[in-house]
């Protein structure tokens, strides 16, 4: 009995936060997105760090980022190819969307210096709830990906 009062709370609870999670494109009487210039931000992240010659070298990268560009590299590509969620698109009104690079960063802060949504949003420009989501769906990439392969199974 006990089990079945926690397996449906269980259940009532993932579908009232799938709920939430769901988006309803713009509303009447709602304000307007606000201009986050998403493009040319994630261009200006990409001189910083992820172009031939960028502007902070390989040590300050490892710095910031806790990892080296080949391993960051490494999971972004796993990412793109594992989650559609990381590669970048177009919306329903042409504008590009965000690099992967920027969803990877944003991410990678929460959890590194647990930063809080709203402040890696900021660098990152993009939303609270995409910084979130994007949050959300890195750590269950990385779960699904590398769970077998860095997970030694206990001997019992």
């Amino acid at each position: 009995m006990c089990t079945t009062n926690a397996l449906m709370i269980a259940a009532v609870a993932e579908a009232e936060s799938f709920n939430q999670t769901r988006r309803g494109g713009s509303r009447p009487g709602h304000a307007s997105n606000e201009e986050r210039f998403r493009e040319s931000r994630g261009k200006n992240m990409m001189e910083d760090y992820f172009v031939q010659h960028p502007v902070f070298s390989d040590e300050e990268f490892r710095t910031r980022y806790r990892m080296s560009h080949n391993v960051f590299n490494r999971i972004s590509s796993d990412l793109c190819r594992y989650v559609t969620y990381f590669v970048q698109k177009s919306d329903a009104a042409k504008k590009v969307g965000l690099l992967p690079e920027q969803k990877l960063t944003c991410s990678l802060r929460m959890l590194a210096y647990g930063a809080g949504a709203d402040q890696c949003a900021k660098y990152c420009w993009m939303a609270k709830s995409t910084s979130i989501e994007a949050l959300k769906r890195f750590t269950r990439g990385i779960v699904n990906l590398y769970l077998a392969e860095y997970v030694i199974p206990r001997k019992i």
